[in-house]
Parts: structure tokens; sequence; C-alpha cells
């Protein structure tokens, strides 16, 4: 059996990163010869299987054709007469092109080791342009490495460019759309993402909320970097510093900012209410894409709660009580650390201001810790239905005044 390991697992040992998942190709099998083998197949679409002892899969080499928009829009063919050749160019990537021998050699049909040394992302053919799922990966492929010194060839650029043209983005679905988005907003520098897509022009078309961003201008005194757009990508960035791989925790930096594009010019560059003129924006990209109940939930926080956060210090114990309490915070204590830390990227994700102190976010976590000591049993005896609820607010709020009141 002529097996090889390819994609991902080549390119990152390559780079010297973590060994991930790894994906084998095989070349010369069938089907029933794999099943003989004991190999359990998995793939719906198109030969896949499972190995008997390490369940890796293991994928029949396979080229494929487009016959119709979308990224649905393929027929497969795989059978024994495919070489490895084939199913690399069939491949997004020259540097995830790269197949490797079971003695180390490296097969290479498309210079994708040169490409790697040249921290370069280029498409391996013109077929690249039949899948607009590739459009995404590239954004997210260039958010990953992008502490690499990774930037995207100019030809590829220029062919998703022609992409988002021709209408093919408009065929992505959601589910397909809102993993890409999510496996993004995992890495290091999220911000990258944004700039392709928008680079592109398919971020006008998937986010048109974030895009509106761009070119908004801000209150220099509180945002030297002055476009919103800008500070968006450095909250991202930030969020991604302070909560590493926490997708939820981004995708709120990501959306906290959406009514600034909403707020009236005529007042710019003061955006007045534009926490509360976001939250139908972040219902839209979150019905749009369908995210998990969570993620929406907690990017309308973050709109709407932000700049209480950063006036926490002046706001009376009552509403801190109240924002508490629109929270879920005594039965979601999570939501709390969720918020605080988008706070503090949103204060340090601004020029010049990185490595601010941003005390609020220890204070808003304190404040909750007081009044959630609180509990039924501490408001005395000889009390019963909403007298208890009522006794029960009054003490946490004073708990929360004692604990602004250590400031």
């Amino acid at each position: 059996m002529n097996v090889y390991l390819v994609g991902g697992a080549v390119r990152d040992a390559l780079l010297g990163l973590p060994a991930g998942d790894r994906d084998w190709v095989v070349v010369g099998e069938t089907p029933e010869s794999m099943a003989a083998a004991g190999f359990r197949p998995v793939g719906a679409d198109f030969p896949v299987f499972l190995h008997p002892r390490s369940g890796e899969e293991y994928a029949l080499a396979r080229t494929e054709r487009k016959t119709a928009p979308g990224y649905r829009g393929f027929v497969f063919h795989a059978d024994a007469a495919v070489t490895l050749e084939q199913d690399l160019a069939r491949r997004d990537f020259t540097i995830n092109a790269i197949a490797q021998a079971d003695d180390g050699t490296l097969i290479d049909p498309f210079g994708g080791r040169d490409d790697l040394e040249r921290r370069v992302l280029r498409h391996v053919s013109p077929a690249f342009a039949e899948d607009p799922v590739r459009i995404l990966r590239a954004a997210r492929f260039l958010a990953r490495f992008a502490h690499l010194g990774f930037s995207l060839a100019p030809e590829t650029d220029a062919l998703m460019r022609g992409m988002v043209r021709a209408g093919e983005v408009d065929h992505l679905v959601p589910e397909r759309v809102w993993q890409e988005i999510q496996r993004a907003l995992a890495t290091k520098t999220p911000s990258a993402f944004l700039r392709v897509l928008r680079a592109c022009g398919a971020l006008k078309v998937l986010l048109p909320e974030v895009d509106a961003l761009y070119g908004i201008p801000q209150r220099a005194e509180y945002h030297p970097e002055i476009d919103a757009g800008l500070h968006t990508e450095m909250v991202l960035d930030m969020a991604a510093r302070l909560a590493p791989g926490d997708t939820l925790i981004a995708f709120m930096a990501l959306t906290h900012d959406l009514g600034k594009a909403l707020t009236p010019p005529a007042d710019w560059p003061k955006h007045i209410a534009h926490e509360h003129l976001g939250l139908p924006a972040v219902e839209a990209v979150c019905a749009r894409w369908k995210t998990p109940a969570e993620y929406r939930v907690m990017a309308l926080h973050a709109c709407r709660e932000h700049l209480n956060v950063h006036r926490l210090e002046q706001l009376r114990p009552e509403t801190v009580h109240t924002l508490l309490q629109r929270l879920d915070a005594f039965r979601r204590p999570e939501r709390v650390a969720a918020l605080a830390t988008l706070c503090e990227a949103d204060k340090r994700g601004r020029l010049g201001m990185s490595e601010s102190a941003y005390p609020n976010a220890a204070l808003l976590l304190r404040c909750h810790r007081a009044a959630a000591a609180v509990t039924g049993r501490d408001v005395g005896p000889g009390l019963s239905g909403p007298a208890v609820g009522d006794a029960l607010r009054k003490k946490r709020i004073a708990a929360i005044a004692a604990a602004k009141a250590e400031i």
C-alpha cells in the first residue's frame, strides 16, 4: 500500500510548529482493497477510511471537477489510477500540497517548500477559483501565520478579487462560513483575517457590519488610531493575547463596536449611544451565520455593556447590580470574566495603549464576587415571597458598595 502523509502535518513540521492531526493519502488502492485490509469507510462524499489501529483518516487519491456554483458543487473521482501528483494538484495552496513518503522523502510538485521559505501563501492552480471557501481559508491561514511573516501572493490576491466579483462568495452556506470565522478567531492574529477579506472585497459581502467600520473616525484623545475598523483589528489581536484561543471573547471583540458605523455622521467623531445602535447589527451577524446561542448572547452583552464597564467606578452600586443581573451573573459567573476580558482588550486595543493598566476588569470581578457571596441564607428569618428577593438585592447592593469602596 502506497501511503503518504499530506497537508498540514507536513507543512507544520517544515515550519517547526507542533504536530496536529495527520492526514494520509493512499495511492493505487480501491474501496474494496481498503476494506479487505481492515480499514473502516467513513466518507460520505468520497472514499475516506479509518485506520484499524490508529483511527487516523486515510483517503484514496482523488481528483475533483466543478459542476455547480458554491463549495458543494464538485464531483470527486477516486480510483487506483489516480496519481499522488493529481491528488496534490486539487489542493488549495502550495504549502499544503506537499507529501511525505514513509522514508521521509518529500514530494513537492508545486514548489511548496520554496513558498514556505519565502513565507508566501500561493494557490496551486486556477482551480482554486472554483471553491469560494478557499477565500476564507486564505484569510484564516494568513491570520494563523501572520506572526511568522507570511503574506499573500499577488496572483492569489488577484484571483480572490475575481472570485468575489464573479459572485462565488454569495453561494457560501452559513455553517461553513461560521466554521472558518471561528477558526480564524482562534489564531494569534485574527486581524489578518479581516484585512485579507477586506482587500479582496469579501468582507463587504460576508461581514458588511464590520466592513462599514473602516474609515469611521473616533475621538483622537480616546482612540489615537482614529479609524474604527483599525480599532476593531487591534481589539481582536489584544483579545487573542489576553485569552489565547478563546473564540467567544474574540467574537465579542469583533462585534462590540458595530454601532459606530451607525451613528449620525454629523456627530462624528463622537459616537453617542453606539452601544445601543449596534445591537441590531450584532443580531444580523449572528442570524446570518447561525452562531451558537451563547456567542449571540455574549456579543450583545459586549456591545451593550462595554461602556458601562469602562465607567464602572462612576456607576452607583444599584446600577452595577442591575448590570450583573442582565448578565445572569449569579448563575453564569463565567460571563463576568469574559466581559471583563473583552473590556480590557477594548481599552488596550488602541494605538500606544497595549501595555496600559485596566483596573476596571479586576473591579468588575470584585463586585461580582462580593455580590455573589450573599445568598438567601443571609437575608434573615421571617421573610417570604418577594420580600426575600428584595432583601437579597439590598444586601448584594451593599456588598457591591463595600467592594467599590476598596478602590
